[in-house]
């Protein structure tokens, strides 16, 4: 899927809405516990109930190898189902990899060859060798991680020197490695006010947006701030959509506040004469 594609999804659908899938089997409701893979029966639901509002699910990874091996068995029995049953479906693993080269090589080999996700979420702190072997792969995308929303992105990501801040120079320096299609920004909607100025340095790639609802990121002020005449966001809700019921009917709830948040991005889209 190459950037004209993803953008094409988000027209029919008229939404740039990723799903977290952040599925840990504490929060699930008790009544999936008797099945034989419940993460798994409680992914189902959620992605049935919000596929016509979601151009993407973003599965973070450390919510299923935290469990060994059923939970691997559960994201791969997940993205197996997601791309038999919605084939057109973007999936990202939040995984958050990125070492030596030979190291990012299996990295990538596993999450964009065996497991054949679309997207994986890459640190960019080791620098290019730790990089480019994710790029390698035809029609799959990284996520760099750029500039963060959680109380510690101030420790590294802001340092300024010679009036470069050190996420403004990830985000310069690493469009050398890939392109538009191939490979976009993870930058927190918690700082939507810096949307603005990240838009200076790469105006067309395409942004995932993490933080909204029930991290407190505005999806108006991202929007505002990041969006491109090729709408270039994917923005990201995880808890406020999956655990936002515990009952039986948690997958309504779900589909009700994914369609919600889906009529203020088709307002948006429109707003911009994207659709």
């Amino acid at each position: 899927m190459n950037h004209s594609e993803l953008f094409k999804n988000i027209v029919d659908k008229r939404s740039f809405l990723c799903v977290g899938l952040d599925s840990e089997l504490e929060k699930i409701p008790s009544f999936l516990l008797k099945y034989k893979d419940p993460v798994f029966e409680f992914n189902k639901r959620i992605i049935d109930a919000t596929q016509q509002y979601a151009v993407a699910y973003k599965p973070n990874v450390a919510f299923y190898e935290c469990y060994g091996t059923r939970g691997w068995i559960s994201l791969e029995t997940t993205l197996k189902y997601i791309k038999k049953k919605y084939p057109g479906v973007f999936v990202i693993a939040d995984a958050k990899r990125g070492d030596i080269g030979n190291t990012s090589k299996m990295y990538a080999r596993a999450f964009l060859e065996n497991m054949v996700f679309d997207a994986i979420t890459v640190a960019p702190y080791m620098g290019e060798d730790s990089v480019i072997p994710f790029l390698s792969y035809e029609g799959k995308w990284i996520a760099l991680l750029a500039l963060t929303s959680n109380k510690g992105a101030g420790d590294f990501q802001y340092h300024n020197e010679d009036g470069i801040k050190l996420f403004e120079r990830v985000l310069t320096v690493s469009q050398k490695w890939g392109n538009i299609n191939n490979m976009m920004y993870v930058v927190g909607a918690t700082r939507a006010e810096m949307l603005k100025d990240i838009r200076k340095l790469v105006p067309e790639h395409f942004l995932l947006v993490p933080g909204i609802g029930a991290q407190g990121g505005s999806l108006e002020e991202v929007a505002k701030f990041g969006m491109t005449n090729r709408c270039g966001l994917l923005v990201n809700s995880s808890r406020a959509i999956i655990f936002a019921d515990n009952s039986k009917n948690f997958d309504k709830t779900a589909a009700g506040i994914a369609e919600g948040i889906g009529k203020e991005m088709e307002k948006y889209l429109s707003d911009r004469s994207l659709i």
